[in-house]
């Protein structure tokens, strides 16, 4: 029999949030990405759009700015998108880090979410 592997949904993602009109936050995820449920993400200074966290920029989006709470493709135009911009937890097994990101960065990153806007990353089953 073939084994099947469910993705991440936002349960498995989303341990706690305030009240949703709170925890939430509409956004415009910039054109040429593709992001998946739970990335952790930067804001361009520049334009205000979201992109997938990158450490070794200099724009804005070095800097976590909150976890996606939904998948968003936007490879050939913008779109919108939902994050977690403050007062929640997530599970660490269900974020979503950019490939090649350091255990120095990742720990950084999780630093800035915790102290900026109070987001956990937490064990989670």
């Amino acid at each position: 029999m073939p084994v099947f592997i469910e993705p991440n949904t936002l349960g498995d993602l989303l341990k706690y949030e305030a009240s949703n009109l709170y925890s939430r936050e509409a956004m415009t995820v910039s054109s040429g990405e593709n992001l998946a449920l739970g990335a952790v993400i930067g804001v361009r200074t520049s334009t205000g759009k979201v992109h997938a966290l990158d450490p070794d920029a200099t724009d804005g989006t070095e800097i976590a700015a909150g976890v996606l709470l939904q998948a968003v493709d936007a490879t050939s135009t913008d779109k919108p998108g939902l994050r977690l911009a403050r007062h929640g937890i997530v599970a660490d097994h269900a974020v979503v880090w950019p490939a090649g990101i350091t255990d120095d960065q990742k720990s950084a990153a999780v630093a800035q979410l915790d102290k900026a806007l109070s987001i956990l990353v937490r064990k989670g089953v």
